[in-house]
């Protein structure tokens, strides 16, 4: 019925988070990506991309890791993890939503493999990377979460990205950063998420 295209680690941890928020049974399909699994015909099949993760929903192929959490959100509303069409905070939850891939993660890929020249703010898609940072402090510190009491898929999406980016110190650890992964990490639905990727990461024991 609904099954994750899964690699550790990888962004498709982003969406095994959401899955434990949504609470629904689901499947996991490991690839490995050292050994290409994911640019054979099988899983090219279900993305072209040759990326994780990918979603198949009911015969529903869903890719790119913020897609996949704001279809999860709306295809089980009972988690409370979307904001509905006709609610007014539904802008400003999407907007966070795109925010992450398309503003946190290039500003952050960019701040790791640097071009040889720095290119023109206009050319890119995010502006700079300290008016991202600063957007993002704003939005994190008006809490506890992006759109306040709410935790939304909006919350995996960002949180992910300041996780991660911290873990590997192309986010600064601003006072507003950590103290809103702080709260997320305290999250249950997160800690199982991590638990069954540890027990997954673990080799087989001999016989």
């Amino acid at each position: 019925m609904l099954t994750l295209y899964h690699a550790i680690p990888s962004r498709s941890s982003i969406v095994r988070w959401m899955l434990e928020e949504v609470g629904e049974p689901y499947d996991i399909h490991l690839l490995n990506l050292q050994a290409g699994d994911n640019r054979k015909p099988a899983y090219l099949s279900v993305n072209p991309m040759g990326k994780v993760p990918a979603i198949d929903h009911d015969g529903v192929i869903v890719t790119e890791a913020a897609a996949i959490c704001t279809y999860l959100a709306d295809a089980f509303p009972k988690a409370g993890l979307n904001v509905p069409v006709g609610d007014k905070r539904r802008g400003q939850y999407l907007k966070w939503l795109f925010f992450g891939p398309s503003c946190v993660e290039p500003a952050v890929s960019d701040r790791a493999f640097p071009r040889k020249e720095e290119a023109r703010r206009g050319a890119l898609g995010y502006g700079d990377y300290d008016t991202v940072m600063t957007v993002l402090a704003k939005g994190v510190s008006d809490g506890p979460y992006l759109l306040g009491g709410q935790f939304t898929a909006a919350d995996v999406v960002i949180g992910s990205g300041l996780r991660w980016g911290m873990m590997f110190k192309l986010i600064p650890e601003r006072p507003e950063f950590t103290a809103y992964v702080g709260r997320l990490n305290e999250r249950p639905a997160l800690k199982r998420a991590q638990d069954k990727d540890a027990a997954a990461s673990q080799p087989p024991k001999p016989n």
